[in-house]
């Protein structure tokens, strides 16, 4: 009997955990085979290639995000494969399991819940005596019949093989994500959350871990995701696998979502000495700061203790942090969502991803969808339409802000400009985002696509339209940030230069000669006049940007800003500034772009 594992994951770079584990389990006793699309593959590729490695069972793993692809792939395998049998498993159809297995004739059976003792016994009972009843956690049919087989006790974590050794996994590792699990479980009941269901928290030996991380280390991994729902939770634990991965990182990077106002002072003062830059990085769920919003998801948070760590891990420069919010949940209209913003954005996370609400198949959200007058999505991703205070007029409006937010912030692709803007031009950081998002929307620019340059030139398109005050120091902010942000000089600007070619010219040998005006930093580069000529741009600012940096003071005085490229000697982008005294330069039209 051969068993061919499958499911379409969401990007081609990820990999299935879930998929592995299943074939570390049956491995010993059952022919497996991993086969891995994304849900861009167009079905007749994905069902061609089952097709021709001529499986006796086909095991698919649903998530939110394949679900609907996966059952356009099932229809067709079963029309050209009629005797293959399939099996369904995953949080996607853990859950209403009847109303799958009504809806989806082609399925023969689904596994419920934790899935790899109920697989694995699926698979004796299909090469042998055919028992299904005897499945515990299986869905099937007998006939016309649907057969929902009582739960499966919990299976002790250490009994699971590892599932991070296949020989064909090596030559990926150093460019697809690696998804790890050093727990299983829970212990928080957030209400619109598949892991508040289960109860309790379950470890993988510790040893067992140790092990297999640095398999995968000294093996090239580049990225590893630990998808524990809450790794800080045990203490001792984390801090454990924190040192041993500081000790033997081998340049890895690890993401871990944690529980912020949980965390102790000394684990932050362990990460914030020990760490070292770029290794961890960190994803806190905030999801609202709203109160009843949060007693209503049976959610427990101090956003003050939360607010102490995000600023801490900040400060350290050691850890990277991604903060999520979730719009649509219960008792927060548009304004409380907007005051949720706005204080998880004054952490000026490195990103801040928002999120809109899912009535995920088997929480205590989707049963109680009515109670709050919830309209959402028939099918995946359940995404809510709108409720009895936040109507679907909002909901459009707060999206909006989702797509400048992932264009502007977490993109880092005007770092100095934005936070100029949303501290000293506008009323507050929603207000910058909501209504340059209104401004996209209104131009058509959410149908055509953009390059680094279309960025800053809507922005300073939609800065002009409002007026906004001081739009000579904003562009002055805009090109440094423009600079920093290419690896190689760049071949034109997007605004009209107020230097001559001459001007350029007499700024950069300047430079070449008393390079101590600019920095030691710079003077250290030992660039001749030739190198800056090739390697080097210049312009003129309006302030003095090393003032603003260092203290954020506004000094009004003609600054020359040189733009320095080495990437062949593995340097990024530096920018160093020049004070220009007794020199008439124009001011730059800030009307004006190339």
């Amino acid at each position: 009997m051969k068993i061919v594992l499958s499911t379409l994951n969401a990007k081609y770079i990820h990999t299935s955990l879930a998929l592995r584990y299943l074939k570390a389990f049956c491995e010993r006793e059952f022919a497996v085979e991993i086969a891995e699309y994304t849900i861009k593959d167009p079905a007749m590729n994905i069902v061609s290639d089952l097709f021709n490695r001529a499986p006796d069972v086909v095991g698919f793993s649903c998530y939110i995000w394949n679900i609907e692809e996966t059952i356009t792939v099932i229809d067709m395998l079963k029309k050209v494969k009629p005797d293959v049998k399939i099996v369904l498993g995953g949080p996607e159809v853990s859950y209403d399991t009847k109303e799958w297995m009504e809806r989806l004739p082609q399925v023969d059976f689904i596994v419920m819940g934790e899935g790899e003792e109920t697989f694995h016994h699926l698979l004796t009972e299909l090469s042998g005596e055919q028992k299904f009843h005897f499945v515990f956690g299986l869905a099937w049919r007998k006939g016309d019949e649907i057969i929902i087989n009582p739960p499966r006790p919990k299976l002790d974590l250490n009994k699971i093989p590892s599932p991070h050794r296949f020989e064909e996994d090596l030559p990926h590792l150093p460019n697809r994500v690696v998804y790890f699990e050093t727990s299983r479980g829970c212990p928080f009941s957030c209400q619109f959350c598949l892991s508040s269901i289960e109860v309790g928290v379950r470890y993988f030996d510790i040893e067992r871990t140790k092990q297999d991380l640095l398999y995968l280390i000294r093996n090239g991994a580049k990225l590893i995701k630990f998808v524990d729902r809450t790794f800080n939770i045990k203490r001792d634990y984390a801090l454990e696998i924190f040192q041993f991965l500081i000790d033997h990182h081998g340049g890895c990077t690890f993401q871990f979502e944690i529980t912020a106002d949980i965390m102790r002072p000394e684990v932050l003062d362990f990460l914030a000495e020990k760490a070292p830059p770029g290794i961890f990085r960190f994803e806190i769920g905030v999801q609202s700061t709203n109160d009843p919003t949060n007693e209503a998801v049976k959610r427990r948070q101090n956003f003050a203790k939360l607010s102490r760590t995000v600023t801490k891990i900040k400060e350290s420069g050691k850890i990277a942090q991604h903060l999520d919010l979730i719009a649509g949940l219960p008792l927060e209209d548009y304004n409380t969502f907007k005051k949720t913003f706005n204080d998880v954005f004054a952490l000026r996370p490195e990103e801040l991803q928002l999120g809109f609400l899912k009535m995920l198949r088997g929480t205590g959200m989707r049963l109680e969808a009515e109670k709050y007058g919830y309209v959402f999505m028939e099918k995946a991703p359940y995404e809510i339409l709108g409720n009895e205070i936040l109507p679907f007029s909002d909901i459009v409006r707060i999206k909006r802000v989702e797509d400048v937010l992932e264009k502007y912030w977490n993109a880092h692709r005007m770092d100095h400009t934005i936070s100029y803007l949303v501290e000293r031009e506008f009323p507050s950081p929603f207000d910058f985002f909501q209504d340059f998002g209104d401004f996209w929307e209104r131009k058509g620019w959410q149908k055509i696509g953009h390059q680094l340059e279309d960025l800053f030139t809507r922005l300073h398109a939609f800065l002009l339209e409002r007026a906004t005050r001081h739009l000579d120091l904003i562009l002055g902010l805009m090109k440094y940030d423009y600079y920093l942000g290419h690896k190689h000089r760049p071949r034109k600007v997007w605004w009209e230069l107020s230097l001559s070619k001459e001007e350029q010219a007499a700024l950069l040998r300047q430079a070449a000669e008393q390079p101590e005006l600019l920095s030691g930093d710079f003077a250290n580069l030992g660039l001749s006049e030739r190198d800056l000529f090739k390697h080097a741009v210049v312009d003129m600012l309006p302030f003095d940007l090393d003032v603003y940096l260092r203290t954020g003071e506004i000094l009004r005085r003609d600054v020359a800003l040189f733009a320095v490229y080495r990437p062949d000697q593995g340097m990024s982008a530096r920018c160093y500034t020049m004070p220009v005294n007794d020199r008439q330069v124009p001011p730059p039209d800030v009307r004006k772009v190339v």
